[in-house]
């Protein structure tokens, strides 16, 4: 009957609550990919590549230690700060567009953060092993409490999922600032001119960030599905 109950249960809520947030995610996304496209087509007119546009942000931060490479795939660019590379997909990497010089300059944006001691980064990096305990374990252990009618184990598993929702939380201020690092040197060392190239740029890492508010609003409704779910069995019992 829990069974019966809980599959039931677990249907309606995930239609109510986690169905919206993923189309929400969907349209970020999509949002995403058009923007890239269209200002893809924009070519600078300083002419620089994102590549070189990155490269101008490591010097304007004093950093002499990140190395710059191609990577492949499309929108996979990143910054690993345990090698200090930063990767550029092949149309970054080479192209001289409004888009390849905005995300390449967003990319040594989180360079910068990692040599600057950004506090925000530094606790984000420091929980990813427990959130990777907690999107392993947390569901199946609220799920053993949940069918035991142990509640005490439902809150360590909800608590353990609860730090995916902490970790997409801390991410936002982490994007939003080499967002905001990127601009800044593009708009204080020219590497875009005039107003129209600078709010293209703007128009691509603003989509880019709300595909990160989406990722919230996903682990969010989830971790209310689930808390709605489990935790509501236990009051429908006493």
């Amino acid at each position: 009957m829990y069974l019966f109950d809980y599959y039931l249960s677990s249907n309606m809520l995930y239609i109510v609550l986690v169905v919206p947030a993923l189309i929400l995610s969907l349209i970020a996304q999509a949002k995403v990919k058009s923007t890239y496209a269209r200002m893809s087509k924009v070519t600078n007119t300083s002419g620089y590549t994102g590549a070189q546009a990155a490269m101008a942000v490591l010097r304007y931060y004093g950093i002499t230690d990140v190395y710059i490479e191609e990577t492949s795939g499309k929108l996979s660019d990143h910054f690993d700060p345990r090698k200090k590379v930063i990767r550029l997909s092949k149309e970054v990497y080479y192209g001289n567009s409004v888009a390849s010089v905005g995300i390449a300059c967003h990319e040594a944006g989180h360079a910068a953060q990692h040599a600057q001691g950004y506090a925000p980064i530094k606790v984000r990096n420091a929980i990813i092993p427990v959130c990777n305990i907690g999107s392993y374990l947390g569901i199946p252990l609220a799920f053993a409490g949940y069918f035991l009618g142990f509640e005490p184990l439902i809150l360590i598993g909800l608590g353990l999922y609860s730090l995916i929702a902490i970790f997409q939380l801390i991410t936002l201020p982490v994007e939003f600032n080499a967002s905001s690092r990127a601009v800044k040197v593009i708009d204080e060392t020219g590497l875009l001119r005039g107003e129209e190239e600078i709010r293209g740029t703007k128009k691509v890492l603003s989509a880019a960030a709300m595909t990160y508010v989406a990722a919230l609003a996903v682990s969010l409704a989830n971790l209310l599905r689930f808390a709605v779910l489990f935790l509501g069995r236990g009051k429908r019992r006493n």
